[in-house]
C-alpha cells in the first residue's frame, strides 16, 4: 500500500515529486561515467533523488548502480567493510553469484551471510576485512575488477560521504581513495552527504585530495508550484481535501524543506476524517504539532550550547545575517570579542546548526528556527 506522505526515509516513486532536471542530469552523468558530488542541506531529498535515479536505470543492461550509506562507519576499515559488502551484495543477488564475482578476494575471508525472511530475496553480508586480510588498494579496486569481469559500468553511490572527512588521518585516507578511483575506467561515483559545509570543504579546496574529482551539483529546494499538485492529489486519493492556497502555505511554513513538507502534510492529513477539507486552523494546529514532535531533538541540540552561542542564534533570529563584529551587534547581543565570534561561528557550523552562503549566515533548519523563536527571546 502506498503511504500518503513519507518523511525520515527515502521517498518511493509514489512519494517522489519534482527534480525533473536533476534526475535528467544525474542519469546522463551515470551513463557517461562522470563522477558527481551532490551537495545540499539535510532534509532536501538527496537520498530520495539518488535512489530515484538508480531505479530509473535498473533495467539498463549496460550498467549497475550500487547504493551504500556509511553513516555508521567510524573508521577507515569500517568503511572498507561496508564498501566491499555493498559492492558484492548489489552486483549479484545470490550467494553463489557474488562469490563467483570475487573468488580471490573472498578466499582470505570467512564471510557471514544472513538472509531476510523472504528466502533468497535479499541478504546481509559481513566480511571481517582487516589490514591483515586486504590492503586498502585491494578493497577499493574490487568494484573495478567486478565491472571488468561483468563488462558493465558500475556507479557507486555513497551516502553520508562526509563521514570520511571525520575519520582520523582523513586527508591521508582521502588521498588513498582518490589515487585508486581516479584511474578506474568502468566505475564512477556519486558522493553526497548531509553536512554541507564539510562536503564543500572536501571537494572545493585546492589542497584537498578530492578537489575537482567530479561535477558539483548543488541541490535546490523543490518549488511550491511542484509541491502543490502532489499535496492536493495525495489528499484526494484518500478522500480528504485541501485547496491549492493552503497547500502552498504548508510549503512556505517549512521553507520548502522536502522532509518537513511531507511531515506537515501528513500531520494535517491525519487531522481530517474522510470527506473533510483542511482549513487554516488545521495548518496552525499542524505547525504546533510539528514543533512539539521535534522538541526533544531541538532541546538536545541547544543543551550543550554556551551562552555566547545562544546569543549568536538570537542575533540571527533578530534578522542579523552578517557583520556580527560590528559594535552594535556584538555588544547588543553580548557576543564577546571579534575572535570569539569566529569561534562561535565555527562551533555552530560544526554542530550543523547554522550555515553560510558565503556572505550571509543563517539557521539551516526552518522548523528549528521557528521553535527557537518561540522558546528563546531576542
Amino acid at each position: 500500500m502506498n503511504r500518503s506522505f513519507v518523511f525520515g526515509v527515502a521517498a518511493s516513486e509514489y512519494n517522489f515529486t519534482g527534480r525533473t532536471s536533476e534526475t535528467k542530469r544525474l542519469i546522463a552523468n551515470f551513463k557517461e561515467g562522470i563522477n558527481t558530488i551532490l551537495i545540499s542541506p539535510r532534509r532536501w531529498g538527496k537520498t530520495s533523488l539518488v535512489k530515484h535515479v538508480c531505479r530509473q536505470l535498473e533495467n539498463d543492461p549496460s550498467m549497475i548502480t550500487v547504493y551504500m550509506d556509511i553513516f555508521s562507519c567510524k573508521s577507515e576499515y569500517d568503511f572498507y567493510n561496508e564498501f566491499a559488502a555493498s559492492i558484492l551484495k548489489q552486483t549479484a543477488s545470490k550467494k553463489d553469484l557474488w562469490m563467483e564475482n570475487a573468488k580471490d578476494f573472498i578466499s582470505r575471508l570467512s564471510p557471514t551471510i544472513s538472509y531476510k525472511p523472504e528466502p533468497y530475496t535479499d541478504f546481509s553480508l559481513s566480511l571481517g576485512i582487516t589490514p591483515k586480510t586486504h590492503t586498502p588498494e585491494e578493497v577499493l579496486s574490487l568494484v573495478e575488477d567486478i565491472a571488468k569481469k561483468k563488462n558493465q559500468h558500475i556507479v557507486v553511490c555513497i551516502d553520508e560521504f562526509q563521514r570520511i572527512g571525520e575519520f582520523s588521518d582523513t586527508k591521508y585516507i582521502q588521498r588513498r581513495l582518490r589515487t585508486v578511483w581516479q584511474h578506474q575506467e568502468l566505475t564512477s561515483y556519486c558522493l553526497f552527504g548531509s553536512k554541507r559545509h564539510l562536503m564543500s570543504s572536501m571537494f572545493q579546496y585546492r589542497n584537498m585530495p578530492f578537489y575537482q574529482f567530479g561535477e558539483m551539483m548543488y541541490l535546490q529546494r523543490i518549488s511550491t508550484e511542484e509541491w502543490i499538485p502532489y499535496i492536493v492529489s495525495h489528499f484526494e486519493e484518500r478522500n480528504r481535501h485541501i485547496n491549492q492556497e493552503l497547500a502552498a502555505k504548508i510549503c512556505e511554513s517549512v521553507d520548502n524543506f522536502s522532509s518537513y513538507v511531507q511531515q506537515l502534510s501528513w500531520i494535517i492529513f491525519n487531522q481530517l476524517e474522510e470527506g473533510e477539507t483542511a482549513m487554516e486552523n488545521h495548518l496552525i494546529n499542524g505547525i504546533q504539532e510539528l514543533l512539539d514532535t521535534n522538541e526533544l531533538l531541538f532541546m538536545q541540540q541547544i543543551e550543550p550550547l554556551s551562552e555566547y552561542q545562544l546569543n549568536f542564534l538570537r542575533a540571527i533570529l533578530a534578522g542579523h545575517h552578517t557583520a556580527f563584529g560590528e559594535k552594535k551587534v556584538r555588544e547588543g547581543f553580548n557576543l564577546g570579542s571579534t575572535s570569539n565570534i569566529a569561534r562561535i561561528k565555527t562551533a555552530l557550523i560544526d554542530r550543523d546548526l547554522i550555515d553560510t552562503d558565503g556572505k550571509n549566515i543563517f539557521i539551516n533548519d526552518p522548523v528549528f528556527s521557528l521553535w527557537l523563536k518561540r522558546k528563546i527571546y531576542y
